[in-house]
């Protein structure tokens, strides 16, 4: 497999530009997955690797050897769409060996990689069928096996998921964690969804308003967010943001709440760029019930989820948020409860939308 690199890639439509000097290096056998909102510019990305999209500047380069000028199909990557875009009057077998026939590829090779396509994906019994004759998650499974049986550098999946029901995309979900276990495939994995970033990829590229927010692990992402987009855009339930003022302990920030409660964060306060116009981040796991805790809550909606009860309160001051309580809560809408933080995993977000951590 290759790795891919982007240098200063640039793409206007008219006068928009919709991708701005982008670099990016993703290295051979990795599994990038870009995320973000719709209209952030992810697809059109994985378009210009793809050669779907011309680049008005800058330059892409695969395996070392620069593509941006190439037509798609020399440039040794393949791509499975949102859409299984399969040939309805063909077989399984000939949608897999069409893409081969136009290339040359010998009969029996192309007989060797169907087999052993079909056989990762569990798909040979379905090779005599038409698509019109299959579930969308073999459908889907087809139009994966159409690109791993081009033997390409790279892989480019555009949403692939997004057609699926819920519980047929985490079956595909762990079908692609498990593909690319066995091939190592540089692969690049366009998402909306957090869930399929966060337990597919090796490393997340989160996007905005068509320019890289931050792009790091999934528990990087996760845990160390870079800008206030990435902290509401990854985690479920988003993360918790509350105006604060600063004071100092120790050199460490103390952040003081609307109702003049305090949560201790391990925010060094020379790293601040001033005591004002601060926002406490905190995810709703970091802050919880405890008959103890520093914080008075009055609980509005109780969510549970088998495992972890959110509830949703609002503090003395009228902020809300999001806490969490234990799977077989009895807190009940209405209830008054004290919430006590783990103040060494929260966050404070500047004016800018930047970030500040405790110290690694």
């Amino acid at each position: 497999m290759s790795s891919i690199e982007l240098d200063a890639v640039t793409k206007r439509f008219g006068a928009v530009e919709v991708i701005s000097e982008l670099s990016l290096t993703i290295n051979s056998g990795e599994f990038i997955a870009f995320l973000g909102p719709s209209g952030c510019g992810k697809s059109t990305l994985l378009r210009m690797i793809a050669g779907l999209e011309s680049v008005n500047s800058g330059e892409i380069r695969i395996g070392g050897e620069r593509v941006d000028h190439l037509p798609p199909g020399a440039r040794g990557v393949a791509m499975v769409f949102q859409h299984y875009a399969l040939y309805p009057h063909m077989t399984v077998t000939e949608n897999l060996a069409f893409g081969l026939k136009n290339i040359g590829v010998a009969a029996d090779e192309i007989a060797r990689r169907i087999e052993e396509a079909a056989r990762i994906l569990e798909i040979g019994h379905l090779l005599q069928r038409k698509p019109g004759q299959l579930s969308g998650g073999q459908r889907q499974r087809v139009a994966i096996g159409r690109a791993l049986v081009k033997d390409p550098k790279a892989y480019l999946f555009d949403e692939p998921l997004s057609n699926l029901d819920a519980a047929l995309r985490v079956r595909t979900r762990v079908e692609l964690a498990r593909l690319h276990q066995q091939t190592r495939a540089t692969t690049i994995f366009v998402t909306h969804d957090q869930v399929e970033a966060m337990t597919l990829a090796s490393r997340i590229v989160v996007m905005n308003a068509r320019k890289v927010e931050q792009v790091g692990t999934p528990m990087e992402i996760y845990g160390r967010p870079a800008t206030e987009f990435v902290a509401r855009f990854v985690g479920s339930p988003a993360m918790n943001f509350l105006p604060v003022t600063i004071r100092d302990r120790d050199g460490l920030a103390s952040a003081v709440l609307g109702d003049g409660s305090v949560i201790e964060s391990l925010v060094p306060i020379a790293a601040l760029p001033s005591r004002t116009d601060l926002r406490l981040g905190v995810r709703a796991e970091a802050i919880r019930a405890h008959p103890e805790g520093a914080i008075a809550a009055k609980v509005e909606v109780v969510e549970r989820l088998g495992d972890r009860t959110h509830l949703h309160v609002r503090l003395m001051d009228g902020s809300m948020l999001v806490a969490e309580d234990t799977g077989v809560s009895r807190v009940q809408p209405g209830d008054s409860v004290r919430l006590a933080a783990e103040g060494a995993t929260t966050h404070l977000f500047g004016a800018d939308g930047l970030a500040y951590h405790a110290r690694q």
